[in-house]
C-alpha cells in the first residue's frame, strides 16, 4: 500500500471525525486544535505531503478554523531557535566546504591506528563529534565518503551485496554515532532544539547530562558493533603508509581549514561561557555563521542552496501548533487522558518512562523531529501541571526520540546507512534494538542523577 497516496484524503477524514466527535471539556479552539494535530501527524508519518507544506497547511488552518489569528499563529517563526537552526545548518557548510572533515578523520585513522577496531572508532567518534554540534545528517554526509574510503582501504570484498561485517560495522558506527553524538547539546539533533526552544534550558546546562550520555553511548556502540560484526580483515592494506601517502595528499592545512577550525572552536567556546558572557545560544549561532561569510569562506548561494530552509519551515509551523496545543488547553486536556492511563497518582518514574517507551516506539516509524514536536509540547505541560522543572519529561522524551537505531525507517541517518547496500534491514534491527534498551535506560540514569538540578530553565 502507497501510503504517501492516502496520507492527504485519511488526514482530512480523521481530522473531520473529530471535530464531529464531542469532547467535553475542551474550549472550541481547543477542539479545532486536537483535530489539526491529528490531521498533522497523519500528514507526517505518511509523509503524503513534504514536512515543510504541512506545516504551511497547519499555519493557515489555524485562523480559518478559529483557533488563533494568523499574527498570533505566525509567532511560531519569531522564535529563537529558528535562528539557533539557521545557524548551525550555515555553519555545517562551511566546515564542509572547507575541507576540515576529511583531514580530520585521516588524522585520526594516523594517530589512532590502522586495525579494524580502531577505524570503527574514527567511523562513531568522528560522527559523533561532528554531531554535537551540527545536525546528525550533515555530519553523517560529510563522514559517508571516508568512511567508504576506509572500507577500501581495509580490502573489504562485495561490500554493497552487505558481505562484509566491517563495512556493516563501520556504516551503522557512523549512522549511530552521529544520533548519539547529538545527544550531548542542544543542537545536536532536532528533537533536543525543539526541547529547547519550550524549556529554555541554557546550553550549557544541558552538556551537564547530554556530553556523559553521549560519549558513553559512543563507546558502548563502538563495542557493541564490534561484537555483533566481528571483523573479517584486520589492517588497513599498507598500514601507515597509505595513510601518510593520504594525508600528503593532502599536504599542510590549508588557510581555509585553519580560519574554518578557529572559527567552530571559537563559536564552541561562546557556547559553553554563556553563564560568563551572557550570550545567548541563538546570538551564538548567528555569530559563528556569519564569521564564515565575513572570512569568504561562504557567500550567500552556498547558504541559499545547502541549508535546510525547508527543515527550518517545517520547525516554524510545528512550534505553531505546539503553542495552539498550549494556548487552547488541548494540550492539558491530552495530559490528563494520560493520567487515567497510568493511575491516579503515578510516580515521575512512571510518567517518563512511559512517555519515553511512546517516543521510542513511535520514532522508529515516524520523523523524530515531527514526534518531538508533538511530545515535547505535551511534556512541559505535564511537568507544570506537576510543578516540577520544565525539563523533567521534554529531556528525557526528546532524547527518547533519538534512539532511531532499529529501521531505516527511524532516522535519515539509518536510511542513508541502509542504502549503501553494506547492511540488511535485519541486521539493522539486530545490532540497533539492544541499543536502544541501553540508551533509554542510561538516560534515565543520567538525567536525574547529575542532570537532576539542571532541569529547569
Amino acid at each position: 500500500m502507497d501510503f504517501k497516496k492516502i496520507g492527504l484524503p485519511l488526514a482530512i477524514i480523521v481530522a473531520i471525525i473529530i471535530m464531529i466527535i464531542p469532547l467535553g471539556g475542551l474550549t472550541y479552539p481547543g477542539h479545532m486544535a486536537l483535530a489539526l494535530l491529528a490531521f498533522a501527524v497523519i500528514m507526517w508519518v505518511t509523509e503524503a505531503l513534504h514536512l515543510a507544506v504541512t506545516s504551511i497547511i497547519i499555519l493557515f488552518m489555524q485562523p480559518i478554523l478559529g483557533i488563533a489569528s494568523f499574527e498570533n499563529v505566525a509567532i511560531g517563526f519569531a522564535n529563537p531557535i529558528l535562528f539557533l537552526m539557521i545557524g548551525g545548518f550555515i555553519i555545517a557548510e562551511g566546515i564542509r566546504k572547507s575541507g576540515l572533515v576529511g583531514r580530520l578523520t585521516y588524522v585520526m585513522l594516523d594517530k589512532l591506528g590502522t586495525s579494524s577496531s580502531r577505524g570503527l572508532f574514527v567511523s562513531v567518534f568522528s560522527t559523533g563529534i561532528l554531531s554535537a554540534w551540527i545536525e546528525n545528517v550533515v555530519a553523517f554526509a560529510l563522514v559517508l565518503p571516508i568512511i567508504k574510503e576506509i572500507v577500501d582501504l581495509m580490502g573489504c570484498k562485495d561490500v554493497c551485496n552487505a558481505k562484509s561485517n566491517f563495512a556493516k560495522a563501520m556504516i551503522l558506527g557512523a549512522s549511530f554515532g552521529s544520533l548519539a553524538g547529538g545527544l550531548a547539546t542542544e543542537i545536536g539533533t532536532a528533537p533536543n532544539l525543539m526541547a529547547a526552544a519550550y524549556t529554555h534550558i541554557p546550553f550549557a546546562n544541558w552538556m551537564v547530562f547530554g556530553l556523559p550520555l553521549a560519549i558513553i553511548m559512543l563507546v558502548i556502540i563502538w563495542k557493541w558493533l564490534g561484537f555483533v560484526f566481528p571483523s573479517e580483515v584486520k589492517e588497513v592494506i599498507g598500514g601507515k603508509k597509505t595513510l601518510n601517502d593520504k594525508l600528503s595528499a593532502l599536504g599542510a592545512m590549508t588557510r581555509t581549514e585553519k580560519i574554518a577550525l578557529g572559527i567552530l572552536l571559537f563559536t564552541i567556546f561562546l557556547w559553553i561561557t554563556t553563564g560568563i558572557t551572557g550570550l545567548n545560544s541563538y546570538s551564538i549561532a548567528l555569530i559563528g555563521a556569519s564569521l564564515f561569510f565575513i572570512f569568504k569562506i561562504l557567500d550567500w548561494r552556498d547558504a541559499q542552496k545547502n541549508v535546510d530552509w525547508g527543515l527550518i519551515m517545517f520547525f516554524g509551523g510545528a512550534l505553531s501548533l505546539g503553542a495552539a496545543l498550549l494556548n487552547t488547553g488541548a494540550a492539558e486536556w491530552l495530559i490528563d487522558d494520560i493520567f487515567h492511563l497510568v493511575g491516579s497518582n503515578p510516580s515521575i518514574l512512571v510518567l517518563v518512562l512511559v512517555l519515553m517507551v511512546i517516543g521510542i516506539l513511535i520514532t522508529q516509524v515516524m520523523s523524530n523531529v515531527a514526534l518531538a514536536a508533538i511530545l515535547v509540547p505535551l511534556s512541559v505541560t505535564l511537568a507544570q501541571s506537576q510543578s516540577l522543572p520544565i525539563g523533567t519529561f521534554a529531556v528525557p522524551v526528546a532524547i527518547a526520540c533519538s534512539l532511531s537505531y532499529m529501521l531505516p525507517t527511524a532516522d535519515p541517518t539509518v536510511a542513508m546507512a541502509y542504502g549503501t547496500g553494506f547492511v540488511k534491514i535485519k541486521e539493522i534491527f539486530k545490532a540497533g534494538a539492544p541499543l536502544i534498551a541501553i540508551g533509554a535506560v542510561l538516560s534515565v540514569i543520567i538525567i536525574f542523577t547529575i542532570g537532576k538540578p539542571f532541569l529547569a530553565a
